[in-house]
């Protein structure tokens, strides 16, 4: 977050007044670094699980000091809750109470993840209060955390295991830099589907890759990030944004296409393009968003419709023409929004679309999994782009300081992170899910 007040309470002498004054200051999250350590100390893993000793040969694989129940005083980069196995509440107690203790000794930037099972309405009533119990426990402590750590869950459903190739992507993901602002999040893995990168350093490589709206802003952050995680890009905006968008595609060595996603015929222009340029498509990423914000009291068809036609129904055409072209093991990540699960005044249409969003990759993730694919999407909430550049400062700051940990907008790039996620192979088993990259808030759009 390029913000002065950041900048105020976190170097020099005014970083110390800040400190004597008690002002909030806003820790320096810790983001993605091909070359540093997954995690930036021991690893406590407490809890047992029918696969925790698999789970923690692969954390060391991985080059993590992995400690089994008893870390002694060393600084922790991370806490691992294996609870997959609890049947009742009241054994969920001791082992809450031992990661509140190993809490002190964790560094700024460390990590939690918990690893249970959803609750269902088939399970025995003591089950199903634990298993929920879990969940209200987890994000709690995602707002507790301080100096930029974070906590999430993974959730076990059908087949999967604590060392299920998309539990362990999972892992990566939530323990790693790339996670920087998700935080008090759950993602289910619902199959023992996928396969881990050969690199972690390049978990793209040789992916076909389509980004909408690309041209700018998130987009361009999104494209960037996966030619980095070694895809072939494809960056796809309105003729109208033609040059920023050639200088998008060069910057990501890809190519651009000059398109209105509200066209009939765009997802087949789409794989037109990527079968005469590349031969395939691996993954499409639904970014091209709009909005047009007014009361609804206010609202004109033209604004609503404008909304509707960009955000929700280009998208659904589109997936209509993927999958009846048959690409296999096709991904696709749509961009939902935070304003689509909690609403936003003056966002009646906007959050209708995203609320859309969410809803059609929940129906869609069955016949996604029909080919060997997934669909899944990503809920932004305030992200620092130029659109939030110019809300005013004082707005611009309070909102940031509900955040209860992390007191900061994220990034395009941490949008991007987890759009990356959910394309990875190893993630086959996640889909038709929603994960929020909000720092555990629901402000902003």
């Amino acid at each position: 977050m390029a913000d002065k007040y950041f900048e105020l309470v976190n170097s020099g002498f005014t970083a110390t007044l800040a400190k004597k004054l008690g002002l909030p200051r806003p820790a320096r999250l810790r983001r993605w670094d091909a070359s540093a350590d997954l995690v930036p100390g021991p690893l406590l893993v407490l809890g047992s699980s029918a696969h925790g000793q698999q789970l923690s040969d692969t954390l060391m694989s991985w080059g993590v000091d992995v400690r089994r129940n008893d870390a002694g005083s060393a600084k922790l980069g991370g806490i691992i809750l294996l609870l997959d196995e609890l049947e009742h509440p009241e054994q969920l107690s001791p082992l809450m109470l031992r990661a509140g203790k190993a809490l002190r000794q964790l560094l700024p930037g460390g990590r939690v993840v918990s690893i249970s099972r959803p609750a269902l309405a088939t399970d025995a009533p003591a089950v199903a209060a634990v298993r929920q119990g879990i969940d209200g426990a987890l994000r709690s402590l995602g707002r507790e955390l301080r100096g930029g750590a974070i906590a999430n869950g993974i959730l076990l459903s059908g087949p999967a295991q604590a060392d299920s190739p998309s539990v362990l992507s999972a892992m990566h993901f939530f323990l790693s830099g790339r996670s920087a602002y998700v935080d008090g999040q759950f993602v289910q893995v619902s199959g023992h589907e996928g396969e881990l990168p050969q690199s972690f350093a390049k978990p793209l490589e040789g992916k076909v890759v389509v980004v909408t709206g690309a041209a700018r802003g998130i987009g361009a952050a999104i494209a960037k990030t996966m030619a980095r995680d070694g895809a072939k890009l494809i960056v796809v905006d309105m003729p109208a944004a033609s040059d920023a968008l050639s200088k998008v595609a060069n910057q990501v060595s890809g190519t651009a296409l000059q398109l209105d996603v509200t066209a009939t015929d765009a997802g087949e222009r789409i794989i037109e393009h990527a079968r005469s340029r590349y031969g395939t498509l691996d993954l499409v990423i639904h970014n091209a968003g709009i909005t047009r914000d007014k009361l609804l009291a206010n609202m004109d068809a033209a604004r609503w419709d404008s909304v509707i036609a960009v955000n929700i129904a280009s998208q659904l055409r589109m997936n209509e023409q993927l999958l009846a072209a048959g690409l296999p093991g096709l991904r696709v990540v749509s961009l939902a929004s935070t304003s689509g699960i909690a609403g936003n005044r003056g966002q009646t249409n906007y959050a209708a679309s995203k609320g859309g969003v969410i809803g059609m990759v929940r129906a869609s993730a069955a016949d996604f999994a029909a080919k060997g694919g997934t669909i899944n999407a990503v809920a932004p909430g305030f992200i620092e782009t130029e659109m939030t550049a110019k809300i005013p400062l004082g707005t611009r700051t309070v909102a940031r300081m509900v955040l209860p940990s992390l007191m900061q907008g994220g990034l395009p790039l941490d949008v991007a992170e987890a759009i990356g996620f959910l394309a990875w192979d190893a993630s086959a088993g996640i889909n038709g899910q929603t994960l929020r990259v909000c720092g555990q808030s629901l402000v902003g759009a």
